[in-house]
């Protein structure tokens, strides 16, 4: 698929979330942009700035960070989600998560100044990132109560259910952290099944 065909994709997956017109369209492609991401690559280093919504068009990618020296991961994109560092994204500071490829990834990048200077005069623009951002905020509390008031059986579940291909593609320490427990107990409840 070329890069042109990915932008249309993307564009119609954003006119999904919140209708925009051709011309808004047009606008917004221009700060649309394709990259390519090897496997273990970081688009998003721990200490830089996040200045991108990110999709994930193929691949998975990965956003975590250190505790007590160990990988805590806060969150697993599967194909076709967005994904960013929240905090970084919207006060301009340097990121306390790391995003990682998981696998060979292309992502699309959308510029959070393109996106800023667009909803200024443009109310689809505006309506769209109200939309986004709803979203994620959504996602994000959802989150928060499956740790704190579902199961780990529930939580892994849930997770057999949202997003399967994750099992086979993500490794079980980064399920597992993801999730809130430990390899081990990840091991006993598959085990169960």
């Amino acid at each position: 698929m070329c890069t042109v065909d990915i932008r249309e994709e993307y564009l119609n997956i954003l006119d999904a979330l919140h209708p925009l017109s051709p011309e808004t369209k047009a606008e917004l492609k221009k700060h649309i942009s394709i990259q390519k991401v090897p496997k273990g690559e970081m688009i998003l280093e721990f200490g830089s700035v996040c200045n991108h919504i990110y999709f994930v068009n193929q691949g998975v990618i990965r956003i975590f960070y250190f505790k007590e020296g160990k990988e805590i991961t806060e969150w697993l994109a599967d194909e076709k989600q967005f994904f960013f560092s929240i905090v970084s994204y919207f006060e301009d500071e340097p990121s306390r998560l790391i995003i990682e490829a998981i696998e060979d990834s292309e992502i699309v990048l959308l510029s959070k100044k393109g996106l800023e200077s667009l909803k200024r005069s443009n109310l689809e623009v505006a309506n769209l990132i109200i939309r986004f951002y709803s979203r994620s905020l959504i996602l994000s509390q959802k989150r928060m109560d499956s740790l704190q008031f579902e199961s780990a059986s529930k939580r892994y579940l849930n997770l057999l259910r949202d997003q399967p291909n994750l099992i086979h593609k993500v490794p079980l320490q980064h399920v597992a952290s993801f999730l809130g427990i430990t390899q081990e107990t990840l091991s006993r409840i598959r085990a169960n099944l």
